[in-house]
């Protein structure tokens, strides 16, 4: 795996998409995503999330090249950009698992 250089830039832009990703709701999202293209109405019904507070989170995803959408008539569908955010999920999934086994492990 190739390293970049760490540059304050190149930092900004990595904080700026791991702050996107750090809102349950946005997380949420993205999991229910996993299906393939949803709307926003779907998207409200799947999460019982608000319209508004949906279309909010979306709109700070596609912000972040976390979701791309495509208009098919009068509706808007959402989908993932690129999924490799799930493989970001799965690792911090991975962690948590493997710290919860360790704090285990202590208290026994």
């Amino acid at each position: 795996m190739s390293r970049l250089v760490m540059t304050p830039e190149l930092l900004t832009l990595i904080a700026e998409r791991f702050k996107a990703l750090g809102e349950p709701a946005r997380l949420r999202l993205l999991n229910t995503l996993r299906g393939g293209e949803m709307t926003v109405t779907e998207l409200v019904d799947e999460t019982e999330f608000g319209q508004a507070n949906v279309s909010k989170h979306l709109h700070v995803l596609h912000a972040a090249g976390l979701v791309v959408r495509r208009r098919e008539g009068p509706f808007v569908r959402y989908a993932i950009a690129d999924d490799r955010v799930y493989t970001l999920c799965d690792i911090m999934c991975d962690q948590l698992q493997a710290g919860s086994r360790t704090l285990q492990s202590i208290l026994r």
